[in-house]
């Protein structure tokens, strides 16, 4: 099981490896899309960069178990400011974008549900550089 959740660490650290390129190396379209939902230039890109760093150390803390409380906090910040700014289905009038955003809300509504599962999870974890 110990090999199991080192699989399962490195695969989820890797979604958020890719989460914080993508708010990082390409923020342009995230930013605009931040701005699409009534966020101000300088606020969206702000905001788009720090949620790079909230997904940069999560990434970080789940793959290596160095402060994977710390880490979990930080995704779940993430994942709850981005979901209820960025996925509010229940403000759109169409009803496919209205249920394109709402699957993306649930989506990462179930994902802040699974990470707080990890604080369950003993520590230091086997296999981690954290003591």
């Amino acid at each position: 099981m110990a090999i199991a959740f080192l699989i399962g660490r490195i695969i989820l650290g890797l979604y958020w490896l890719e989460a914080a390129y993508n708010h990082t190396i390409k923020s342009a379209g995230m930013i605009g899309y931040a701005q699409s939902v009534g966020m101000k230039p300088g606020t969206a890109k702000l905001a788009v960069w720090g949620t790079g760093a909230l997904a940069l150390v999560g990434a970080v803390s789940i793959i290596l178990g160095i402060n994977p409380t710390g880490g979990i906090l930080c995704l779940v910040i993430f994942l709850v400011g981005v979901s209820f700014k960025m996925h509010a289905y229940w403000k759109i009038a169409d009803a496919n974008q209205k249920m394109q955003q709402r699957i993306n809300f649930q989506k990462n509504i179930a994902l802040a549900a699974a990470i707080l599962c990890l604080l369950a999870v003993s520590q230091p974890w086997v296999y981690s550089l954290g003591s």
